[in-house]
């Protein structure tokens, strides 16, 4: 008799580990989807002229320590900026190396071509270097990764987009490590001579989201020169 009563105690314990089993799964199978989708990430906030040109940011090169704000880097000839996520990233690597493939083109136009960093640690901006080809500042304060700085945290691990941005990177050649902030989005804007204005603004949605090499090719040619006695 006691035998029998026990079978239907053993029957919903099972039931109800299965319950529990199926709904661990389909949280996790919600969670997949959800970080898939661009539900949860934060809009980027337009980054203005006037917000970007009194950045201060500092020269890295050991001849030339000054900080001076950035305003100067466009002022004649406008400029193309990189804002690298982080120096030791693959990703970062992959997309320094393209912008880089457009220099040429840039140095017939008379665009200059630079790049922000956040942080200066060990030799990662000096092993940057060789995946691109301008000149690097460092941004501490971090405005060209703003106005609103948005992060992608390991939820970004498990998107489809960016495991597909990893293996074309792979494929590539390019090699990296973990060294570093990586969480804060990077981008690239196209900057007018002067007071042109942001010709071209192109936001990190995700790890290794790269900015149109074609897009900023044409945002450079709009640029405008100004006049050497222009203030």
């Amino acid at each position: 008799m006691s035998e029998m009563s026990s079978l239907p105690d053993l029957e919903l314990f099972t039931m109800g580990m299965w319950s529990i089993g199926l709904g661990a799964i389909g949280v996790a199978v919600t969670g997949i989807l959800l970080a898939n989708t661009d539900l949860f990430l934060s809009k980027p906030e337009t980054a203005s002229l006037e917000f970007l040109e009194t950045t201060k940011l500092k020269s890295l090169r050991e001849a030339e320590e000054r900080t001076f704000k950035a305003g100067e880097l466009w002022k004649k000839n406008g400029a193309v900026i990189m804002a690298v996520r982080r120096p030791g990233c693959f990703l970062c690597r992959e997309e320094a190396s393209e912008l880089s493939s457009l220099k040429p083109q840039l140095d017939r136009l008379g665009v200059p071509l630079y790049a922000v960093v956040k942080e200066k640690i060990g030799t990662e901006v000096e092993d940057f270097q060789h995946y691109f080809k301008g000149e690097i500042f460092l941004d501490e304060t971090k405005k060209f990764y703003g106005p609103h700085k948005r992060k992608m945290l390991l939820m970004g691990l498990i998107r489809l987009g960016v495991w597909q941005n990893f293996l074309r990177a792979w494929k590539n050649g390019y090699s990296g490590n973990l060294e570093g902030e990586g969480f804060i989005l990077g981008g690239v804007y196209v900057i007018g001579a002067g007071k042109q204005g942001v010709l071209l603004e192109h936001r990190e949605r995700e790890f290794g989201d790269k900015v149109n090499l074609q897009s900023v090719l044409e945002a450079a040619e709009k640029i405008k020169p100004q006049a050497a006695d222009t203030e």
